[in-house]
């Protein structure tokens, strides 16, 4: 399909799903994907987007995020829509609904998203049985991670951490703990000083324990844009003296920009896309800055565009993950942002993806 009739099939698509509630238009998605009805779109990688992080060879640097795919019914087909990596999740130890419907809103008019949607998932069970048998029968190339969060209920959070981890450390790539959605009372706590060196101390000791003899599966820490410097220092501190592996920044932010315009702006949940672009992009390089990029860090919030992942690597990203600007460009976004992203570091001179990490801090 050529670009431009792909371009056509997606608008043709996305003004369809348009017609549906957000969360039921995400789940005709999702069935699309898992039943084969997306055809594989992907053009093969310029190898200027190859980059190696964590020992792990990403043909580009350009994922898609966890709540996507919650479960890991489509992970195959969303590698082929071209991706270098996806991240399923974030599920939890026991299967739990989520807050109540809605709790998806589209802010059309800023190119954003709002959700609470809390958590909801099948359970840590079912995501394992199905990330086992897509290990042993592998139909695309990619890297694929896995993204735990605690029930609801749980009043040790880092127990559940610790099953999750547990349960699926032998069958992702990566892992990464999800402490940061605003949407599960409590969790955002997790990131205060005391409370993340504690937990990042016992999951790393459960990976250890569960691949013990293995290849250890580098384990990551999701963090969320609305830290004040102190808790970024904390951060910063603790993800160095652990030996985490790395860090995700951010997630979804609580904070209401006052250019919002769309109607669903002061729906209650974690807001994304667009509008988060400024907020997470200055976030991840204060991070950077904090690790003297001595950890790989995942750039994530707002990425809509070559431009905008290009600004996250400069910024201090290995690697840059989207999610809320599919629900607006459709399933070829990933393609354009690798031309686009491919352009611009040959524009300026660089051989590779890691030549630019961090640029705009030397």
């Amino acid at each position: 399909m050529t670009g431009v009739r792909a371009r056509i099939v997606d608008k043709i698509a996305l003004n369809a799903l348009y017609t549906l509630p957000p969360e039921t238009a995400h789940h005709a998605v999702l069935f699309a994907l898992e039943h084969g009805l997306v055809g594989q779109r992907a053009a093969p990688d310029d190898p200027v987007l190859k980059t190696r992080v964590w020992g792990l060879d990403f043909t580009n640097p350009i994922g898609l995020a966890a709540g996507f795919d919650k479960d890991a019914r489509a992970v195959d087909a969303i590698l082929a829509l071209g991706f270098g990596f996806v991240e399923a999740g974030t599920v939890t130890p026991k299967p739990q609904p989520g807050n109540p419907k809605p709790r998806l809103f589209r802010l059309d008019e800023d190119q954003g998203v709002i959700n609470r949607l809390g958590f909801n998932s099948g359970g840590v069970d079912a995501f394992a049985k199905r990330m086992a048998a897509r290990y042993h029968r592998r139909r695309a190339p990619g890297i694929v991670g896995a993204n735990v969060g605690k029930n609801k209920e749980t009043v040790d959070g880092a127990a559940d951490y610790v099953i999750g981890i547990e349960t699926v450390a032998k069958l992702a790539d990566y892992l990464v703990c999800n402490i940061s959605s605003p949407n599960t009372p409590g969790l955002r706590a997790m990131q205060a000083r005391a409370p993340i060196e504690d937990l990042l101390k016992r999951v790393l000791a459960a990976r250890d324990k569960a691949v013990a003899g293995g290849r250890k599966p580098p384990l990551l820490a999701k963090v969320g844009p609305d830290l004040s410097p102190e808790q970024l220092s904390d951060i910063a501190e603790v993800a160095l003296a652990t030996g985490v592996d790395g860090l995700i920044i951010g997630n979804t932010t609580i904070e209401r920009p006052v250019s919002l315009k769309s109607p669903e702006k002061s729906e209650a949940g974690g807001l994304s896309g667009a509008p988060l672009l400024k907020q997470a992009t200055a976030c991840l390089s204060e991070i950077y800055r904090l690790t003297k990029g001595r950890i790989p860090l995942i750039g994530c919030g707002g990425v809509a565009s070559g431009a905008d992942a290009y600004a996250k690597i400069k910024a201090g990203a290995s690697l840059v993950q989207v999610y809320s600007a599919m629900v607006f460009h459709g399933p070829g976004l990933a393609n354009r942002i690798k031309t686009e992203l491919a352009a611009c570091l040959k524009a300026d001179g660089y051989a590779s993806v890691a030549d630019a990490v961090g640029r705009d801090h030397h």
